[in-house]
Parts: structure tokens; sequence; C-alpha cells
């Protein structure tokens, strides 16, 4: 295998692996958020507004990591600077 195509499979298998680990996080503390919110919820009734409103903002700063993991994965995918940069290298070089 040449490097170009090491490159593009190392990069595949990098992408993968952050959408999965990055999403794994996210995911288990969006679940105890809720969690904890419905609990505060059950203990509290008449601070439901509150709690929800401080919940919905709690689970998009956690679930902009995983954005931000998929953000990542599509630059490795589509725009990944060592693909650009070995083929310039091939090219300059010849081969």
């Amino acid at each position: 295998m040449d490097n170009l195509g090491l490159v593009g499979m190392v990069s595949i298998i990098i992408s993968g692996l952050t959408i999965a680990i990055g999403s794994l996080g996210p995911a288990l503390g969006q679940g105890r958020a809720v969690d904890r919110a419905l609990q505060s919820i059950a203990q509290q009734p008449d601070e439901s507004n509150t709690i929800t409103r401080t919940l919905f903002v709690g689970l998009a700063m956690i679930e902009s990591t995983a954005i931000y993991c998929f953000v990542v994965s599509m630059i490795l995918i589509f725009a990944n600077p060592f693909w650009n940069f070995l083929v310039n290298q091939l090219g300059a070089g010849g081969g």
C-alpha cells in the first residue's frame, strides 16, 4: 500500500473513532443531566420553569462537544491537511 492510501485509510478510521468516542461522553452527560433535572423537578415542582430552562442551556453546552467531534471528523474526511500535503509532495517529487 502506498503512502496516499495509508493516509486515506487512517483518516477514515480515526474519523470513525472520533465520532464513536466523541458522542459517547455527551450522551452519558445528557442522560445524567436529564436524570438530575427530573429529580429536582420531582422535589421542587414550583421551580420547574427555572430548572427546565437551566437544563436546556446545559444540554446545548453538552451537545456542542459532540458537534465539535463531528466537525473534526468531517475535516479529516473532506479537508484533510495531511492528504493535501502528501498529494503535493507526490506531485512535486514525481512519484
